[in-house]
């Protein structure tokens, strides 16, 4: 006859070996709830629809938060140019393709994480809505939106960016106020009184040098600068 402790050795498993499948079950069921915790910690900050914005080094990036810890954006990329690979593509656009992005004016509507979106920069909701006399409208409404325009755009950094993209599904209108503000600063700095006169000193100059007066060089000599000047 077996000791009892002999038996219970035989016929009761060991609570520490596992299956492997159940060790399996258990981590994926883990991560799982990971995820979920992740999605409801943004879904209790932000709402369906919101307009969100993360300050660049020269610029602000705008996106659709679209629940689930997802925001749709415009952003520049050179990728989608230069490659087939869907995961390529799909993975975080780099200051690199960025760039490249712009100068190429090549761009895609993206579905991506919160954090890809911030890109390590603080996330904000936009206040504009407290600014344009625009009806806002609904934030299930400005996800679908936003979820239809997905795929690649021509990108153009003054007039059609991230802002304009946003500035659609929100508002139904297609404006940047960035893009304003630069064209603005730039009519201050180019079309002023002190450009004309510079201007017109520098082609009398150039006549000079030239040693030489044309009617087309006297011409351009003139204009220009009075242009300038009755544009400032």
């Amino acid at each position: 006859m077996f000791p009892l402790p002999l038996l219970s050795l035989l016929f009761i498993s060991n609570p520490g070996l596992e299956p492997p499948a159940e060790k399996k079950k258990k981590e994926v069921e883990t991560d799982s709830q990971r995820a979920e915790r992740a999605k409801s910690k943004y879904d209790m900050i932000f709402s369906r629809g919101d307009l969100l914005e993360v300050p660049r080094t020269l610029f602000i990036h705008f996106g659709i938060y679209l629940g689930g810890g997802r925001v749709a954006h415009f952003i520049p990329d050179i990728m989608p140019v230069i490659s087939s690979d869907q995961y390529q593509i799909k993975q975080m656009v780099t200051n690199t393709r960025l760039l490249l992005g712009v100068l190429a004016k090549c761009g895609s509507v993206r579905m991506d994480s919160v954090e890809d979106f911030a890109y390590g920069a603080d996330i904000r909701i936009n206040p504009m809505d407290k600014v344009l006399s625009h009806i806002v409208l609904k934030g299930e409404e400005v996800a679908r939106r936003a979820e239809k325009l997905q795929g690649d755009v021509s990108y153009s950094l003054l007039w059609y960016n991230c802002e304009h993209f946003v500035m659609y599904c929100r508002y139904g209108t297609v404006m940047s106020f960035q893009t304003f503000q630069f064209c603005k600063t730039m009519r201050k700095l180019l079309l002023s009184r002190r450009v004309a006169k510079a201007a017109a000193v520098l082609a009398v100059c150039l006549l000079l040098y030239l040693q030489t007066v044309s009617v087309y060089f006297a011409l351009l000599a003139v204009l220009l600068p009075f242009l300038i000047w009755m544009a400032s």
